[in-house]
């Protein structure tokens, strides 16, 4: 045991990973702002409430968006589950004025009765994170139109599940309703959302 204690490239290596630890919140690096995509078009749906809520509400604030439905077999409960821990992250680093959207593109079924059910299923926090419903002709067009996703129409698999083909991305919208971007739901672009969002946040209040 005393020879390898002795030997200087043992503590190198152990040296070199105390460092390295110590130094990787130093050396993350955070991503620029991204550029404006698109400008989305005004828009206005209700929410749990049965409020109308839409652009207007969310003017000045950076948000982020995902495509539901509460019946969904497939992508959703990932996807919902994802939108909880970025709410989660947003307040443990006490970043108040980023908003979380969910819009449901099965608005027949998707009252906003049932979005207040679904809020407690999907652990939302009011304050920072808003269930929206509507006409489908509006949501179809905000999504298609202004988004640029796609969106199916409703339509039973073989195991009789009603299923609506939907993007499973998450879209970055900064203060002016401008599209920042699209991510994926899984731990990597979660992360990278977590950090553009922020970076768009500074640069607007940076101004």
């Amino acid at each position: 045991m005393k020879p390898v204690l002795r030997n200087p490239f043992v503590w190198a290596f152990v040296v070199g990973c105390a460092v390295m630890t110590l130094m990787r919140p130093l050396l993350r690096r955070e991503p620029p702002p991204p550029p404006v995509l698109r400008q989305l078009p005004r828009f206005e749906l209700v929410e749990s409430s049965g409020q109308p809520f839409g652009s207007d509400e969310l003017r000045g604030h950076v948000y982020v968006v995902s495509f539901f439905f509460t019946n969904c077999p497939s992508l959703c409960p990932t996807l919902m589950k994802g939108m909880a821990r970025l709410q989660q992250r947003y307040r443990e680093e006490k970043l108040d004025s980023i908003r979380l959207v969910s819009i449901t593109v099965d608005p027949e079924r998707d009252t906003p009765e049932r979005l207040r059910k679904a809020e407690s299923d999907y652990g939302v926090d009011p304050t920072r994170w808003v269930l929206l419903t509507g006409p489908r002709d509006r949501i179809r067009d905000l999504a298609v139109g202004g988004f640029q996703v796609a969106l199916g129409e409703p339509e039973r698999t073989e195991a009789g599940l009603l299923d609506i083909a939907h993007t499973g991305k998450i879209l970055l919208v900064d203060g002016s309703g401008g599209l920042r971007g699209y991510y994926g739901s899984d731990a990597m672009g979660l992360d990278e959302v977590f950090w553009r969002s922020r970076r768009v946040l500074e640069e607007a209040r940076s101004g």
